[in-house]
């Protein structure tokens, strides 16, 4: 029976605030460092070189330091990890170097990537060591990307043999699989222990890792043949064997599955931790539901920022890498709006002689977009889900074509009648709403086709998706609506 050594040290963490008081603490925060600079810029204004306002500045300073501090020893430091973000670069270095030692490891695992690259700039090598040395193997895998290679290097050192192997094994998986987000902690036994020997075992740990909710039963290859739950263990005779009681029907995670296709698992099946098999069937590691949110959340971060073609950034970053950022797509998206409007200033014979087709175009392109959004949406939801498949393409496309004709025949219905009210034209009506249902069902199209059409060529299928679908919308929206209105009208 074994656990890992990292599982037997008790944490010291602070109690947890809940978001509401987090964010109070945040403005506590920034109050605080108001008032400093206020104080900073007070002093300034006297005569340089005044010694009285210095040793006044000083002070104020180390008193409002100390006061920092005691706020922010008495956080999570998933807590302070929030205030640091929330910070621009300046202040969040100022809050950076009052955190306590022992925190700086939480710390750096809770923070955002983003925000974890500056504060490994504001460690010095002897800062980093020590904040590093006592974590996990596969919580420095986590850091080993951000960290200076002699720093990593210098931890290495001081890991056990087995400790050293799981680090590499961990930096070996990619990013996104199963192997990357999964931890070493867990206890194992034999199947033919009795469970009383079990209970004694476990008693003699100082706790168990975090979301254990099974045991793990290894052979002495440590070939995994069963998991026993905790709610049998505790119910169960002591006097019974261990494969008496085990569930030989579990599920199992391969270390280069999809961290995705894990976080469905865990969805489907509402589990708490998953065993990580490799091809031998050897027990390697386990994923718990906490490593399974993280995945959640931060699929759920990238895809909606993808939609509007951005990657993730600091919020303080400098303009440049915003620039850099943000331009691509705008300029993109530039471009298909000056198309649309090259699309419109086709007809200007057809709006200059019925003007009130200016003000009805817009509506049409509107709807057309909203209702592309909603299939875009569900699409994308179903491809991260794993929901579709080639068997059932076909069926989901003539489903949300059909869908969109019915919403749309009902819309357009409403849409004719403002047309007609406020042209007194039952032409401008009936093209209206022709032209609403066709750029709907266009929109529905381009919905369904661009998250397929990256997803089938391993592009995020959300990046820039919204962008796309505006341009189809807009210039075909204003081409079929002026089209029609062309044909029919004059």
């Amino acid at each position: 029976m074994t656990q890992s050594a990292a599982a037997q040290k008790p944490p010291a963490t602070p109690r947890r605030l809940d978001p509401e008081d987090a964010q109070h603490a945040l403005a506590e925060v920034q109050e605080r460092l108001r008032r400093q600079q206020l104080v900073a810029d007070l002093v300034h204004r006297q005569e340089e070189g005044d010694a009285k306002a210095n040793l006044v500045e000083d002070l104020v300073h180390r008193q409002h330091e100390a006061e920092l501090k005691t706020l922010l020893d008495g956080l999570h430091p998933a807590d302070i990890a929030f205030i640091l973000e929330s910070l621009p670069k300046d202040e969040r270095q100022a809050i950076w170097k009052l955190v306590s030692p022992e925190h700086d490891a939480d710390v750096l695992l809770e923070v955002e990537d983003w925000v974890r690259e500056s504060l490994i700039e504001a460690m010095d090598r002897q800062d980093l060591v020590a904040a590093t040395g006592n974590m996990d193997a596969d919580e420095l895998a986590d850091l080993a990307p951000d960290l200076p290679p002699d720093v990593v290097a210098e931890v290495q050192k001081g890991l056990t043999e087995e400790e050293r192997a799981q680090l590499l094994e961990a930096m070996g998986y990619p990013e996104d699989s199963v192997g990357a987000i999964m931890d070493f902690e867990m206890v194992r036994v034999r199947e033919d222990v009795t469970l009383e020997v079990v209970l004694r075992y476990l008693r003699r740990l100082h706790e168990l890792p975090d979301h254990t909710d099974q045991i793990f039963v290894v052979d002495r290859q440590d070939k995994l043949q069963g998991i026993l739950p905790l709610s049998r263990l505790l119910v169960s005779e002591p006097e019974t064997e261990v494969r008496a009681v085990m569930n030989a029907d579990f599920l199992t995670l391969n270390p280069l599955d999809s961290d995705a296709d894990a976080a469905g698992a865990f969805e489907r099946y509402d589990l708490v931790s998953a065993p990580v098999m490799d091809d031998q069937g050897r027990l390697i590691g386990r994923v718990t539901i906490a490593d399974v949110v993280d995945v959640m959340r931060e699929d759920s971060q990238e895809q909606a920022l993808s939609r509007a073609g951005l990657q993730e950034e600091d919020i303080f970053a400098p303009v440049s890498t915003a620039l850099r950022n943000r331009a691509p797509w705008l300029l993109f998206n530039l471009c298909t709006a000056a198309t649309a409007s090259f699309v419109a200033s086709q007809f200007e014979g057809t709006v200059s002689q019925i003007v009130i087709l200016a003000f009805l175009m817009s509506i049409v392109a509107g709807i057309g977009g909203n209702s592309g959004n909603q299939t875009m949406t569900l699409i994308i939801r179903a491809l991260a889900m794993g929901r579709i498949t080639g068997r059932n393409l076909w069926q989901l496309v003539k489903r949300e074509l059909f869908v969109t004709l019915m919403v749309g025949l009902c819309g357009s219905l409403v849409a004719a009648l403002f047309a007609w009210v406020i042209s007194h034209s039952l032409s401008i009506a009936l093209v209206m709403m022709a032209a609403m249902v066709c750029n709907m069902l266009v929109g529905a199209s381009v919905g369904v086709l661009v998250p397929m059409v990256r997803a089938r060529f391993g592009k995020d299928p959300a990046m820039g998706s919204s962008v796309l679908l505006t341009f189809a919308t807009d210039s075909l929206g204003f081409f079929i609506f002026l089209g029609l209105a062309t044909i029919f009208l004059l």
